[in-house]
């Protein structure tokens, strides 16, 4: 789960990681308030999405007057803003956030990120900030400073240490980038972070150091312990089809095709989609149901794949293991006899119980597609699209 800049400044706050003044806006009287409030005379205002890359879309204006932070706030309100992270629909502002402009002198790259490989935390920093990791990286990938962290002891000082210097911090902030560093350790340790990115963490003309830019994601699967992590989600920056499937405990991912998917495991939904464009088909999305998946929870899942309009063929592919296939089979039939649809519905099942699931779908009398193998079901769902689509086409031209 993602959270907005503000909300992460609010919680590294609390671990010791500084960040310049700043008070969030749902309105420009709002902004225009909170720049009078901050004081000084120059203010940024920042629209709030779950997205990087906001200043090159119009996210970020620096604004001289309390009339110009109104006006850049008014402008950015209920805008969409289309970043690389979002893709083509964007995202829409419905907050931002004001925030005092500092006199900057040097812009650094501080993240902590899970490592899956060494199964460890790692610190990722660069002397070059300001700037996607993957520019730093392609551009000037000798800036780059890799830490690992064991997580029997922690991040010790003399690892901070040896980062803030390797990031060419002075003599005096050695002491602050130390601090901001174990900060950020503690914050990812403590709310069981996946990702705590500062970027850029600036150096400012008096020799302090604080947090410009900050980004925190959380690991979903630990949420029901962080019930004060749940509440900062915000739904509005989701993807409706992913919020409503992980409000029902499954993993939905979108895509641009028209096949949608239904599976069991993330590899078998990789093989799955691979499959479907081998075949000549492009997957629409695809459904995780985990394991142990009841009908009920089949048929939610179901129906949910199908809410998509772009989904014109559905595949259901199940190799059960803590799943059982005629569950499978029950909650698919169960979703087709509440709502009967119009395109192509491909199973394959296998594994337990995989006999009673063949005999649910046959007696069911619904026309659903079986097929025995993987391969087998990539085919038969590509060519009944393709036949459907053709049979849709001829028949509105002939209306």
């Amino acid at each position: 789960m993602d959270i907005h800049e503000y909300q992460t400044k609010e919680i590294l706050a609390r671990f010791g990681v500084p960040s310049p003044k700043g008070g969030l806006a749902y309105s420009p009287e709002q902004a225009a308030y909170h720049a009078h409030e901050i004081g000084g005379n120059k203010w940024v205002v920042k629209a709030q999405i779950h997205s990087g890359g906001r200043g090159k879309a119009g996210g970020v204006k620096i604004c001289d007057s309390e009339s110009a932070v109104f006006d850049a706030a008014n402008e950015m309100f209920g805008q969409r803003l289309v970043t690389e992270q979002t893709g083509p629909a964007g995202k829409v502002v419905y907050r931002v956030y004001v925030e005092e402009a500092v006199d900057i002198q040097r812009e650094t790259y501080l993240a902590l990120v899970l490592d899956r490989a060494s199964e460890r935390i790692m610190v990722v920093a660069s002397r070059e900030g300001g700037m996607e990791i993957e520019e730093i990286a392609a551009n000037q990938p000798e800036s780059i400073i890799r830490t690992t962290i064991d997580p029997a002891i922690g991040l010790l000082d003399f690892q901070a240490r040896e980062i803030a210097f390797a990031l060419k911090f002075a003599p005096s902030q050695i002491q602050d980038a130390v601090r901001i560093l174990r900060g950020c350790y503690q914050a990812f340790r403590d709310m069981d972070a996946t990702m705590v990115e500062i970027n850029p963490l600036g150096e400012l003309a008096d020799g302090s150091i604080v947090a410009l830019d900050a980004k925190l994601a959380f690991d979903d699967n630990a949420l029901y312990r962080r019930p004060e992590i749940s509440e900062l989600r915000d739904k509005t920056q989701e993807d409706t089809r992913e919020m409503q499937a992980a409000d029902r405990g499954l993993s939905y991912v979108g895509l641009d095709g028209n096949i949608g998917c239904i599976v069991n495991g993330a590899g078998l939904a990789m093989a799955t989609m691979d499959m479907i464009q081998l075949a000549g088909g492009q997957p629409a999305n695809f459904l995780d149901i985990g394991g142990g998946a009841s009908p009920d929870r089949v048929a939610k899942a179901f129906r949910l794949v199908r809410s998509d309009q772009n989904v014109e063929a559905v595949l259901v592919n199940i190799f059960a293991g803590i799943n059982r296939c005629d569950w499978v089979a029950e909650g698919v039939v169960q979703a087709l006899e509440a709502a009967p649809i119009n395109i192509p519905v491909v199973v394959r099942l296998a594994g337990t119980n995989v006999k009673e699931g063949r005999q649910i779908l046959a007696r069911s009398g619904l026309p659903i597609i079986r097929a025995a193998t993987l391969s087998e079901a990539a085919d038969r769902v590509v060519t009944a699209w393709k036949n459907h689509k053709t049979q849709s086409g001829n028949a509105e031209a002939a209306v």
